[in-house]
């Protein structure tokens, strides 16, 4: 069985060889279905190279293609809506050896597992045919999408008491939107890392154990709030003015309670909590994908623990620049870790072992001692318990098995993790035996 180029988020791999020769085949094949394109890159040094290599593709195959240049993903979005689809060249929050391509439809969905197969299925039979000699297409340059973006994110808000904020965007693409857009807001930017130079001078992934330098800035400038993205800020995370990083449960409740949302769509790997936050849920597979076209059939605000927020009256792509002008909206107007505090919060563990799905055997039998009283298989296996959860399932990314556990006490959920790894690790290797 030939192995899909698509994961949960486009394409991806180590900017190589093989890479670029693959992103001129997904050109040829995109630009035999789509007349007329947009493609922006994130600020990794092998983005401007890919995007040659696409748009060579495009053109070859007869369609145009507009340069939007470097932008975040969200902003790309949006010019998007002027095109049959959107190009980005990006790997998001994998490190900056790696690259990738994420395609967009013009309301800011990624493209859906359908247009995802055409594509590979126009590419299984070899390199797609190119245009004649006279039909080839084009490459314009495309202007103003992130002015266009930040006036979108403006218009949505008043103007409001001035705040100290700390801005880290990992010297990715949302150093030359975010600390613009909360200077118009009032805020007063303390910005580290905003330089958009490709070279990730901490690791790209927003989460607490890469923004220790982030949380101490934030204390020692007296801030009510840091912010941070990641790669192609598809994504935002946050620290409050105590220096504490906000974890993505507790966001998603505090964004849907803001925003007055009663329901709030998210994932399978999601707290327990945000239930007993008094919303009423409706849980996806895990992939910020799944979120967008779930709220294509209607919803105020959708999200996922990892950081990505889907606000549709903006836009169906994760927006971490307008979640960063949400959130300085919010602390605005309230203390940030006071409202935090008021948030439950359960203990959770989440990681990772190296291994292929494929290999993974009787899971459901190695784990009967725990007594689920439930198995929710939405994405992968999701163990429910009278108090807790295991979600066992495979990346979308990488070639691992992600497990999460929760539980009311700490003690609870290191039991449950670690007998989820344990017999990860078992169905493993009696695979590799088989």
């Amino acid at each position: 069985m030939k192995k899909r180029l698509f994961g949960t988020s486009g394409i991806r791999g180590l900017a190589d060889q093989h890479l670029l020769k693959l992103a001129l085949e997904v050109g040829l094949a995109l630009g035999g279905i789509y007349p007329r394109m947009v493609i922006a890159t994130d600020t990794r040094t092998s983005s401007d190279t890919m995007k040659r290599a696409v748009q060579a593709g495009i053109d070859a195959a007869g369609s145009n293609c507009a340069d939007a240049g470097l932008m975040p993903t969200p902003t790309l979005a949006l010019a998007a809506r002027g095109f049959d689809a959107g190009v980005m060249i990006t790997a998001s929050h994998n490190p900056p050896e790696y690259n990738g391509i994420k395609l967009l439809n013009p309301d800011g969905c990624a493209f859906s597992s359908e247009q995802q197969q055409q594509l590979e299925e126009a590419m299984a039979v070899g390199s797609p045919a190119a245009a004649g000699w006279a039909s080839f297409g084009s490459v314009s340059p495309h202007h103003g999408a992130i002015e266009s973006h930040t006036d979108h994110i403006l218009s949505r808000f008043e103007s409001g008491t001035p705040i100290k904020v700390v801005l880290d965007c990992g010297c990715g693409a949302a150093s030359v939107i975010t600390p613009g857009l909360l200077e118009r807001m009032g805020c007063q930017v303390k910005a580290i890392n905003c330089n958009p130079s490709g070279f990730f001078p901490r690791a790209i992934e927003p989460v607490a154990a890469n923004l220790g330098d982030l949380m101490k800035a934030v204390t020692e400038f007296g801030a009510g709030l840091g912010i941070a993205h990641d790669g192609d800020a598809d994504r935002m995370m946050a620290v409050d003015d105590r220096g504490n990083f906000i974890s993505g449960d507790r966001l998603l409740v505090l964004f849907a309670r803001e925003m007055g949302a009663k329901e709030v769509v998210t994932t399978v790997d999601a707290s327990m909590a945000v239930e007993e936050s008094g919303l009423e849920v409706i849980r996806t597979a895990v992939g910020d994908n799944h979120i967008s076209w779930r709220l294509k059939e209607g919803g105020l605000f959708g999200g996922e623990p990892s950081g990505s927020w889907v606000f549709p009256q903006v836009s169906l792509c994760p927006d971490g620049i307008f979640a960063a002008a949400q959130l300085v909206d919010i602390t605005r107007r309230h203390r940030l870790s006071r409202m935090i505090e008021e948030i439950p919060s359960y203990h959770i563990i989440r990681g990772s072992t190296v291994g292929d799905r494929d290999r993974l055997s009787h899971l459901e039998q190695r784990l009967e001692s725990l007594k689920a009283i439930s198995i929710d298989k939405t994405d992968g296996h999701k163990f429910i318990f009278e108090d807790g959860w295991l979600l066992v399932r495979s990346s979308g990314t990488e070639p691992k098995i992600r497990l999460t556990a929760e539980a009311k006490t700490e003690a609870r959920a290191r039991e449950i993790y670690e007998a989820g790894l344990d017999a990860v690790r078992q169905s493993l290797a009696e695979g590799e035996e088989g």
